[in-house]
């Protein structure tokens, strides 16, 4: 019985994969004012009846993937040793998220450039961030055991390290050989407490 279950638990994942995969090619190449539900699971080869059984709009659906990260990293942190550092941590974390193909970050620089873009996914990442915030701020304080403001200001300058890194990779700014390298620096700066770099 738990076979069967965990066979039909597999299915149901790879249907709101591809949902959600065909939400975000069709919102990058038309626009995400054009893109329907009904287009949606055409491109999925499922029926739009089927698009509502796991997202309750195309937002949702474009926003799935990015949604599924966040809790897939959650999961890497649970797993690092639990004396090491927290900033050695949350860096490994980074770089292995980075580890994928160049085609891979192009993909996900196109998702931000188009959440970017659109008001009506910028306020369902709203919504998301605001439901998974406690959840990371969960892992970081059992992590540290620092509980009130912390957990949140180290999820926030570390997002905002990582991103300085790769805005500065993507837009051809740096000399580094690879947005890996930007990131560790990044690291390096925060353990540093941001002191100003000696010339």
């Amino acid at each position: 019985m738990s076979e069967v279950l965990g066979l039909r638990d597999r299915k149901k994942a790879a249907t709101r994969i591809a949902l959600s995969e065909a939400a975000a090619r069709l919102a990058k190449g038309r626009g995400l004012e054009l893109v329907t539900a009904d287009m949606i699971a055409a491109d999925a080869g499922v029926s739009t009846r089927t698009f509502h059984n796991y997202f309750s709009c195309k937002e949702e659906a474009v926003l799935h993937h990015l949604e599924a990260q966040v809790l897939e990293w959650a999961d890497w942190l649970r797993e690092r040793p639990a004396d090491e550092p927290i900033l050695d941590s949350l860096e490994q974390i980074v770089v292995r998220a980075l580890t994928g193909s160049e085609r891979e970050l192009d993909e996900m620089q196109a998702l931000v450039e188009l959440i970017d873009s659109s008001p009506a996914l910028l306020a369902k990442k709203m919504e998301m961030h605001v439901r998974l915030t406690p959840m990371l701020d969960e892992v970081i304080a059992e992590r540290t055991g620092a509980t009130g403001l912390y957990p949140s200001l180290l999820q926030m300058v570390v997002g905002a390290a990582c991103k300085a890194s790769l805005d500065l990779w993507m837009s051809g700014r740096s000399s580094a050989d690879n947005p890996e390298q930007l990131v560790r620096e990044a690291f390096d700066h925060l353990r540093s407490g941001l002191a100003v770099p000696t010339r």
